[in-house]
Formats: structure tokens, C-alpha cells, sequence
């Protein structure tokens, strides 16, 4: 490649003061003018960082010792100011509340014109063109916070458009949206890539859903260093993924699963462009003819039932309407839906934060509609979406043994169900830090551990993965798992559709605070009109039962889903 990068690191190294090691160590890296690209790798790998340094964070507000060079756009990053950085490289961070600073989504997209004192017809011209590129025009007088997360991480985007930098990053841009949005981002960054040429840096746990548009390149950050930087046919026709806690497409697992050896003359990147000839296409036929079916009925007694619930806000839209749903006790079940469907308003008339407009709540086969949410609290836990709306101490385990001091528990008892918590949750290192050194993913851990830690019946998990790297999303649900076995029944509103088929065998769907369908997570996510209908996005193993010439794609995702659960048991 003749061109020039706009991004240069040299033997770059970066050491927060507060830390004994390097967090980057001799990256070597360029990214060119235009390019797209994707950066993948485990929590505490340094991919943040790594973001940090490209918009000028590190070193201007996180100080640290930095060895080598980062030079963009030609200019040395450290011998700038993070103002001048900001005007070459805009950032979308992961949590879109925190980068709101107007009252109004139009406010929003202007601030940056504001600060540059741009003349108000002017800036009224460059908002609106944005807007409109963001597909966000018809919301400029709308409060920021009442939008739902796709609205939301929409004006984030415009925001940072607005001053026509030439580097757009991308810090977890999936993190908090339903499927359907989560897919609807993805496009709307590759069609600004393609509108206007600028150089795409996504960082993002959610690699398929990343990949549901072309990447030029994946680089896989590990332990401080790049691993490897390759093309998606490249990288996915490896085992490399995998074996550093990352986790690959739903459908390259599903043709390892049935022997077929995956090379990048396939095409793998993406499930559009992978081609099977009729050999592996009868591998795949023969793996999923040889899974052994299940065929266990469930018959275990009802743990939370809800009859015909209603609510509203207002006194006029309704939120939920008519809601009735049966949970099992020992059952791990998904609810599923878009933003602003009335998932995350349904678990707080569980838990009576509001009082239902009508309807009946039974727990245990009691009527607990009357009962407070001290009372229900005693059986019934939940870990809210947000974990900056949970978290009130100012030190990680104070946060997580406050619901035991409240309710008497001896400080001894304390200290050994925090710990153990804490090492289940991954956070056992971080015993004694404090909540404000802690990222998104981590904060949610400890929200999570607050909850475990009180040793609920029934636990409602708002988004219990959000933000969490392969490794720690499998070591929260597999503990939760074994929970599960121990008899406790666990409810989880879940955007994350690889969590909804791999961990709960049942799903219900809520689309304008209705519920929709109640069905096997394997139906749910084949259905065209259920997926349309509650902004869900359609499995990809559903794509390969087709490429392989499968004819009931519904039990070819079901077999996966068995098969998988066979493997874990072994």
C-alpha cells in the first residue's frame, strides 16, 4: 500500500502510573486512510487503551509513562492537546449518556459548532445535514435521554460528525442495543464509510454482529500486544479467536462442530459470502442428523406468574398491556425485544418499584401484588441495565456487602460470601479498589455480585452480558448456570441472542408491551414475524441450515443448541 497511514504506532508502549506493568507494550500498527477496522481482544487486553491513546484521553486526562511513537495524521499524539486531537479523531463512547452535554438532540449535535463559534444559520445547516445522515432529523427538539439506545447512540455519532473529523472510534457501539438496532448501527457506520471515506476504528466485543458489514481488517489484542492483524477470511479460517477467549461466529462454530475444515478460500468472514461445496455441505447434513434429540417435558411447579398486567406511566399509553406469562421454578428463561418495548418496565412491577395498573402477581403460588419491595426483595433480586443507577458505595466490596449489612448478617459471614462472589464474578483482584477506577463491563460485575451475593430464589438480570469480553460473559453465565441447577430460577431481558440460544431453552418475546410469542429460543429466532415484530435479528446458524440445503432450519438451530448443551456436560 503507497498511501500514507493516518494512524502510525512505532514501537509504542503505554504504563499507567498506578500500574506495576506496561498495559501496552511495543505495538506496532498502521491504519490507513479510509480503512475500517475492527479491534477485538479479551478484558484487560489493552484494547481500550489502545482507544484511549488514538483520542488523546491517554495521555491528557489518564497520565502515564508512554515509550515509542503515535503520530496521526503525521502529528506526534503526545506533543499535541487532547483539543486538537478531538478536531482529527471523534469518539462514540459505549455508555451514550455519558457524552450528552445538551438539552435537546439538535443542542447536542451543535456544541461542538457552539464552541467554535460558528454562525447560527451556519450551524443550523451543518446540524441538519448531519442529523439526516444519522437519521435523526425528526428528533432534534427530543431530549437525548428519552430516547431509546439506538436514537441514542445515533446522536452520539452525530455529535462527533458534526466537526467533519477524519477518524471515527468506536468504543463498544453494540453494547446496549437490541439486535435489530445493534444491525441498523452496524450499517449506518458502514454507509458513512462509504459516504464519506473516513477511517473507521470499532472496537467491539460482538464480532459477528460487527461483521454483519465488510471489515478491512481484525486486530486481535492480547495481553498488551497485537496477536494478529488479518482480513475476516483470513482470521476466521484460524483457530486464533477461540484460543484467546474471543468468540467466533455462531456459524464457523457450528461447521467445526460438524468436522468441516474451514479455509479462507470459503469465504468464512461472513455468512453471505461463505460457499460449501457438497461434501461439507453433507457433513453439516450428517452432524445434524446425528444429534440425539430432546425430548424432556417440563413439568415443574410455577415459581412467578403474572396474569393480565398492565401499566402506564402516564394514564394514557400503555407500557405493558395485558401481560401473562408463567415462569417455572429452576427455569432460565430470556425475555427478548427492542428498545423501549416495556422488558425493563415488566421486571420493575416484578420487584414493585411501580404498582401495575391492573393485573395479579403470584409468587410461589401467592398473591403478591400487596406486597412491598422489602418483602419481595427477600425471594426476588434483580441487576438493573445500568449499573451506574445500582451502585451507591463508594468502594467495591462495600457495594457488594451492603445488602447483608442491612439485613444483620455478621461481618465474618460478610467477608467469606463477598469473597467468594467477588472470585466467581472476576473481580476478586479488584477487592479493594475503588467503583470510580472501574470500566462499564466491570461496574456491572459488581452490580451482579451485590445481587448473588444475597442468595435470591429468582433473579432478574436486565443485560447481565453487556459490555463483558467472551471470557467473563462465560465465567458470569456459567455461574449463573450452576445456580440454576442449584434450584434458583433466573430471568434474563437479553439483547444478546447467542445468550438467548446457548443458556435459556425458553424465550419470550414482548413487542409494545405485549407479549408476542412464548416459545423454545430455537423457534423464536427462526421466526420472521417474531423477529420483525420485536426488533430480533435472525441466527445465522438459520442461514447455514439453508447454505447446507437443511430444510427445517428451526431444528437444525435446535440441534445446536442440544448438541452444545451435550458437549458442556460431558
Amino acid at each position: 500500500m503507497n498511501k500514507k497511514p493516518i494512524i502510525e504506532f512505532n514501537d509504542f508502549t503505554f504504563q499507567y502510573f498506578s500500574q506495576a506493568h506496561p498495559t501496552l507494550k511495543n505495538i506496532n500498527l498502521k491504519i490507513y486512510p479510509g480503512e475500517k477496522v475492527l479491534i477485538v481482544g479479551p478484558s484487560g487486553s489493552g484494547k481500550s487503551t489502545l482507544g484511549h491513546c488514538l483520542n488523546g484521553l491517554i495521555p491528557f486526562s489518564y497520565k502515564g509513562e508512554i515509550g515509542g511513537s503515535l503520530k496521526i495524521n503525521d502529528l506526534e499524539s503526545k506533543e499535541q492537546n487532547i483539543f486538537k486531537l478531538s478536531k482529527m479523531v471523534g469518539t462514540v463512547l459505549q455508555d451514550s449518556d455519558g457524552q450528552f452535554v445538551g438539552i435537546t438532540v439538535g443542542e447536542d449535535i451543535a456544541f461542538a459548532l457552539e464552541n467554535d463559534c460558528i454562525p447560527t444559520e451556519e450551524m443550523k445547516e451543518r446540524v441538519k445535514k448531519v442529523a439526516k445522515l444519522v437519521d435523526m432529523e425528526n428528533w432534534l427538539a427530543s431530549s437525548p435521554y428519552e430516547l431509546s439506545g439506538g436514537q441514542k447512540q445515533r446522536t452520539a455519532l452525530g455529535g462527533v460528525m458534526i466537526d467533519d473529523v477524519d477518524i471515527l472510534l468506536f468504543d463498544e457501539p453494540l453494547a446496549n442495543l437490541d439486535p435489530a438496532t445493534g444491525k441498523s448501527a452496524i450499517e449506518i457506520i458502514d454507509d458513512i464509510h462509504k459516504q464519506s471515506n473516513k477511517t473507521i476504528v470499532i472496537i467491539e466485543h460482538r464480532l459477528e454482529d460487527v461483521l454483519h458489514r465488510d471489515v478491512d481488517r481484525i486486530i486481535l489484542v492480547h495481553d498488551g500486544g497485537i496477536l494478529a492483524d488479518m482480513r475476516p477470511d483470513e482470521l476466521l479460517s484460524t483457530s486464533i479467536l477461540t484460543d484467546n477467549g474471543i468468540r467466533e461466529p455462531l456459524y464457523v462454530t457450528a461447521l467445526k462442530y460438524a468436522g468441516v475444515n474451514i479455509t479462507e478460500e470459503m469465504r468464512p468472514g461472513h455468512i453471505d459470502t461463505l460457499t460449501l461445496n457438497e461434501e461439507e455441505k453433507s457433513k453439516v447434513s450428517a452432524w445434524h442428523k446425528s444429534i440425539v434429540k430432546n425430548t424432556n417435558e417440563d413439568d415443574r411447579p410455577s415459581i412467578l406468574r403474572l396474569e393480565n398486567i398492565s401499566f402506564s406511566y402516564d394514564g394514557v399509553r400503555n407500557i405493558l398491556n395485558d401481560v401473562t406469562l408463567d415462569v417455572k421454578k429452576g427455569e432460565m428463561v430470556s425475555i427478548v425485544g427492542k428498545n423501549g418495548a416495556g422488558k425493563s418496565t415488566l421486571s420493575k412491577v416484578i420487584c414493585g418499584f411501580i404498582k401495575e395498573d391492573c393485573g395479579k402477581i403470584f409468587y410461589d403460588g401467592k398473591d403478591i401484588s400487596s406486597k412491598s419491595i422489602k418483602e419481595r426483595a427477600e425471594n426476588i433480586g434483580i441487576v438493573m441495565q445500568n449499573p451506574n443507577q445500582m451502585i451507591s458505595k463508594a468502594m467495591i466490596f462495600d457495594e457488594v456487602a451492603l445488602g447483608l449489612r442491612l439485613r444483620g448478617v455478621s461481618e465474618e459471614e460478610i467477608t467469606e460470601r463477598v469473597e467468594k462472589v467477588l472470585k466467581i464474578c472476576g473481580l476478586a483482584p479488584f477487592k479493594s479498589w475503588p467503583i470510580s477506577a472501574l470500566s462499564y463491563g466491570q461496574k456491572k460485575r459488581v452490580t451482579i455480585a451485590s445481587i448473588l451475593v444475597l442468595d435470591p430464589k429468582v433473579i432478574i438480570l436486565d443485560e447481565p452480558t453487556a459490555g463483558q469480553d467472551y471470557r467473563h460473559y462465560s465465567e458470569i453465565m456459567e455461574f449463573l448456570k450452576e445456580l440454576n441447577a442449584e434450584g434458583v430460577t433466573i430471568i434474563m431481558i437479553t439483547h444478546d441472542m447467542h445468550l438467548m440460544l446457548e443458556y435459556t431453552p425458553r424465550a419470550i418475546a414482548i413487542a409494545g408491551g405485549r407479549k408476542i410469542e412464548d416459545a423454545p429460543s430455537s423457534v423464536i429466532l427462526t421466526n420472521d414475524d417474531v423477529i420483525n415484530e420485536a426488533n430480533l435479528k435472525e441466527t445465522s446458524l438459520y442461514n447455514l441450515a439453508t447454505l447446507a440445503g437443511i430444510e427445517d432450519g428451526t431444528a437444525f438451530v435446535q440441534g445446536f443448541i442440544d448438541y452444545e448443551r451435550l458437549v458442556e456436560n460431558r
